[in-house]
Parts: C-alpha cells; structure tokens; sequence
C-alpha cells in the first residue's frame, strides 16, 4: 500500500506541474518551455530509431503524457511519512536545477528553460511547485 501512496503523491505532483507549465507558457512571456524540450527528445529518439515524429500537436500531446509519467515516477520518491514535505521540496529544487544544466548537454537546446534569469527563476519554482505538492499529499496520504 505504501508504493501506491508514494505513486499517487508523485503523480499529484507531476499534474500540478504539468499544469502551471502550461498556464504559465500561456501567460508569461518568459516562461520555461519544457514541453519544447520534451518535443524535442521525443523527435530525436523516433529519429534515432528510423520513425518518423508525430505532427506537432499530437506531439505535443505525447511530450505533456512523457512529462506526466516520468516526472510522476521521480516525484514518487518522496514517500510518505512526516519527512515527505521535505523530500518534495530537495527533489523539486534538484529537478528545477537540472531542468536548467541538463537540456544543452543533452543535446535539446538551452533556451526552452534557460533563456533569461526569470525562466530559470520560474523553472526552479514550477519544479519545486511539483516536488511540495508530492509531498504534501504523501504526507496527508500517510496520516489515513
């Protein structure tokens, strides 16, 4: 039971994630685009394997489930218990980090979550939103 809680707290937190990415790139001009990167990977690994990359919006369809479902399985590791809320926000803040140092290196471009100090500000933010939000329902999930 415990691995189910774990897994409902860190896909509560990938949604709430996947949603402020979106509302945000609506509203913000200098919002992170981590779907951009998510396209990207996704083109580039279809590429890599002879297939032929999806039309951008169902593209795009597929990058927010990819974002969903790994995302969902990072935040899961913060358990449940009294230290949930803490582990949320250490995974948060170390996915926001890496969501700015690690696209370039990997090949997906900079600019999607690293094009200007509000991005990276907002980019840190949004994960550590996703990593709390983990927390807190693992650990009101471990009070039940």
């Amino acid at each position: 039971m415990g691995i189910l809680r774990s897994m409902a707290a860190g896909f509560a937190g990938a949604c709430v994630l996947t949603m402020a990415h979106e509302t945000a790139r609506r509203l913000f001009s200098d919002a992170p685009r981590m779907d951009i990167l998510g396209m990207r990977a996704i083109s580039k690994t279809m590429e890599k394997l002879g297939e032929e990359p999806p039309q951008e919006d169902e593209l795009h369809t597929w990058a927010l489930g990819g974002d969903i479902v790994s995302n969902g399985i990072f935040y899961s590791f913060v358990g449940t218990g009294e230290d949930a809320l803490w582990k949320g926000a250490l995974l948060g803040a170390a996915a926001g980090a890496g969501a700015i140092y690690l696209p370039g290196p990997m090949g997906l471009g900079e600019m999607p979550s690293n094009r200007t100090p509000v991005t990276q500000a907002m980019t840190v933010g949004l994960y550590l939103l996703g990593g709390l939000t983990a927390g807190t329902v693992g650990h009101l999930l471990a009070k039940r």
